[in-house]
């Protein structure tokens, strides 16, 4: 089994799915772009184990193709309003600099 997050035309996760197996064909198509196609969104794969593409999509997360080899999930940045808030290019996960601020994930 695997996992798929559609995309809306912001690259924004609106859904995630378990799916077949990645390893499939579907009348001769990736998984990604069988469920994309017949969803009529983007369909990228994203891995429960965040071992594929940083982190698991979840929804509101933004799909980032820039980011590694196959891109990133990356999760809506925290309200916190600390101006130490970042992207840890690593991780693809928001940190804050400022160790007395705690970082609350939505």
């Amino acid at each position: 089994m695997a996992y798929y997050a559609f995309l809306d035309d912001n690259s924004v996760v609106t859904e995630v799915i378990a799916g077949i197996d990645e390893t499939e064909l579907i009348e001769g198509l990736d998984t990604e772009s069988w469920y994309g196609n017949f969803r009529g969104q983007v369909c990228k794969r994203t891995s429960y184990n965040n071992n594929y593409r940083f982190n698991y999509a979840g929804i509101g997360y933004t799909f980032d193709a820039t980011k590694g080899s196959d891109g990133a999930f990356i999760p809506p940045k925290p309200t916190c309003g600390h101006s130490e808030l970042t992207l840890d290019e690593v991780t693809c996960r928001w940190v804050c600099t400022n160790s007395a601020h705690k970082v609350e994930m939505l």
